[in-house]
């Protein structure tokens, strides 16, 4: 490759995103900031890269359909690059505001310069066969099931399905997943006021703001850990762990998964406001380090421990109030975790329900009688919610299951699979689909 390179730098991200997502498993949200640095793309060039990345891993499924209607080989055949390539060419096309020829010249650029010559007269010509129909074509074409037309796997459609229990629904639901959510900003209780921050109040949290545009890592409440990037539905976790009525004292508080440490900050501030004190837990030791990160400069914060939540070093019975935010497969923050609908995959539950099993039965043995666990997850699929209720409460006699929505009045529409638990949707509420169960010691 000789002389200076004809690929934009914003589209040239994107394709470094995707190779990223592919080739080390990476997470857009953390691989794409370094990379706008390292291109020094900001403002509008970087809001272009970050849509172009996340809308074409989340609409992967669609323009994989599409692709395949266009390519006279079965896609498993073309190199990889290549495709990444075309997908990137394809949200241009049929989901931006780009000009045809606009999308298609740049990605046959990108496609030339990384790849060959002969795969960039490849790319031009399935791009321009793409180009010659609308989106709403397409979909008419190639996407007859909700599964291909809102771009998410199949099983995964079906658990969300089952979730609802409802279909009429699911098309609105798939759309939010499909929809980029907006920066959600929380300012931490005793140490920043929501009015300090730029954007709109949001209606379910007192803490919580949407910005309209910028990087909050420069807003100086930001910076100084005084207030942090926050979905709403997270901070209500939060603050129904933290408003849970207990009988008795209320002076030591445990996050029992706390990595990376959003819901531990808000719940620190909390737990400084009443005079009691937080230990946030996680187990692997470098989210842990991102655990002592977010609480930088917190009041209420006991400790921050790297262990293991399913044999924690703590005494039996030393806690009054536990958060178990548990690992699960994330199908309800999706909007947030493009890559997430293609990498997970059914028989991750065969891992993951029992380790939140093991994780909700340590935590009640942490708590003592009259305490409190609150039992949450990003996820609404029936197993790791109702299905880890029901076996809780099956097999243990000294736990009931306490009403959670008065905990969050300001919340409707909110009914969980069960009776007292909640159940939040990103088509309804505009949060992460959050599950919240409050699970009493007796």
């Amino acid at each position: 490759m000789t002389g200076r390179s004809r690929v934009d730098p914003a589209r040239l991200v994107a394709f470094e995103v995707l190779k990223a997502v592919r080739v080390d498993d990476a997470y857009t949200n953390l691989v794409l900031p370094s990379l706008l640095r390292r291109h020094a793309l900001t403002g509008r060039d970087a809001a272009f890269a970050t849509e172009l990345a996340a809308g074409t891993i989340r609409w992967r499924g669609l323009y994989d359909a599409v692709l395949a209607a266009c390519i006279d080989r079965p896609l498993a055949k073309v190199e990889a690059k290549v495709l990444d390539a075309l997908r990137l060419g394809c949200h241009q096309l049929l989901a931006m505001r780009v000009p045809s020829h606009a999308a298609i010249s740049t990605t046959v650029d990108l496609v030339r310069d990384r790849v060959s010559a002969g795969a960039a007269g490849f790319a031009n010509a399935v791009l321009r066969t793409v180009s010659q129909r609308d989106r709403a074509s397409w979909v008419a074409e190639v996407a007859p099931d909700p599964a291909t037309a809102f771009s998410h796997p199949v099983w995964v459609v079906d658990r969300l399905r089952e979730a609802l229990g409802d279909d009429a629904e699911l098309p609105a639901l798939l759309a939010a997943d499909n929809e980029p959510p907006r920066v959600t900003l929380v300012a931490r209780p005793g140490r920043a006021s929501r009015d300090e921050l730029p954007g709109e109040p949001t209606a379910l949290s007192p803490y919580a703001v949407t910005m309209a545009g910028g990087d909050p890592g420069e807003l100086p409440a930001v910076a100084a850990g005084r207030a942090g990037v926050q979905d709403e539905g997270s901070q209500l976790v939060a603050i129904a762990a933290a408003t849970a009525p207990v009988d008795g004292r209320d002076s030591r508080w445990l996050d029992l998964c706390a990595g990376p440490g959003g819901k531990a900050a808000l719940l620190a501030a909390l737990a400084a406001e009443r005079g009691a004190g937080l230990v946030a837990s996680e187990r692997q030791p470098h989210r842990a380090g991102l655990v002592r990160a977010a609480l930088r400069g917190a009041d209420g914060v006991t400790a921050v421990v790297a262990a293991d939540g399913t044999a924690a070093p703590y005494r039996a019975a030393a806690f009054d109030r536990v958060l178990v935010d548990a690992p699960c497969t994330g199908l309800g923050a999706l909007r947030r975790r493009p890559e997430a609908r293609w990498r997970r995959r059914p028989a991750d539950l065969d891992q993951l329900v029992p380790l939140q099993r093991r994780l909700v039965d340590a935590a009640l043995d942490l708590t003592r009688p009259g305490g409190i666990v609150l039992y949450a997850t990003c996820s609404p699929v029936l197993a790791e919610t109702r299905g880890i209720v029901e076996a809780v409460l099956a097999g243990r006699g000294d736990v009931t299951l306490d009403d959670a929505a008065p905990l969050l009045p300001q919340v409707s529409d909110a009914t969980g699979p069960l009776p007292g638990t909640i159940q939040l949707w990103p088509h309804r509420h505009g949060t992460d689909a959050m599950f919240v169960a409050v699970l009493r010691r007796r």
